[in-house]
């Protein structure tokens, strides 16, 4: 689950980069608008973060040339703008959600998950497969009644994987779930999470496609 922040302040975009990463998700930061315009236009990212004061650009601008582009990615507006107009704006052009600085780091992850539950037609913080149901909020797996907690990674490629049953992705895409930009990734790492993954549970809880990639069994198939 990678998460774009768009976030001037190097301070607040560390401690935010760490809570992302210690919840499961993958964060990528551009720290100016132009930055941050290009990186939403590439689609790469399930949800963005975006400040609205910012050098070479705003979060407004970069909100509205989104939603112009047809780009429905998740928008959190993270600002300390409190001003009602600001608020309305933002949330006309398209954004998602608003949460206005200082917050709470558990607010905000807890916000990242209701939007991302929407957007995925999800009702609650489980999402199921069959046998599988993966808790968002406490990061647990079940896997035909047996419940155990995941690492970060563990839970990356699980929730890559259980947004998408049925679906072949590859090492490659895998990565771009699991690791932000700059990280340094071993060849066999998404193996080895894969491996520690059966190891807790099944091997059959992922079916491996040789040359290919991986992927869990579509329920019902």
């Amino acid at each position: 689950m990678r998460i774009l922040l768009i976030e001037d302040d190097a301070m607040i975009a560390k401690a935010l980069l760490q809570a992302l990463h210690d919840a499961g998700m993958s964060g990528d930061w551009a720290r100016d608008g132009q930055l941050g315009a290009e990186a939403v236009a590439a689609r790469d990212h399930a949800l963005v973060l975006l400040d609205l004061s910012l050098p070479h650009g705003s979060g407004i601008d970069i909100l509205r040339g989104a939603r112009a582009a047809g780009n429905t990615v998740p928008v959190i507006v993270i600002t300390a703008r409190d001003e009602l107009e600001d608020r309305i704006a933002g949330l006309d052009l398209g954004a998602d959600d608003y949460l206005t600085k200082p917050f709470e780091i558990k607010e905000l992850l807890a916000r990242i998950r209701a939007v991302l539950r929407r957007h995925g037609g999800h009702a609650d913080s489980v999402i199921r497969n069959g046998d599988i149901e993966l808790d968002t909020a406490s990061r647990e797996l079940s896997y035909r009644g047996d419940i155990q907690p995941l690492s970060a990674r563990e839970f990356a490629i699980m929730r890559a994987l259980l947004d998408r049953p049925g679906t072949i992705l590859s090492r490659g895409q895998l990565e771009e779930k699991v690791y932000g930009w700059g990280e340094e990734v071993e060849s066999n790492a998404i193996d080895v999470l894969i491996y520690y993954i059966r190891r807790k549970f099944a091997k059959e809880i992922i079916n491996n496609v040789r040359g290919a990639g991986w992927s869990v069994p579509k329920a019902g198939r």
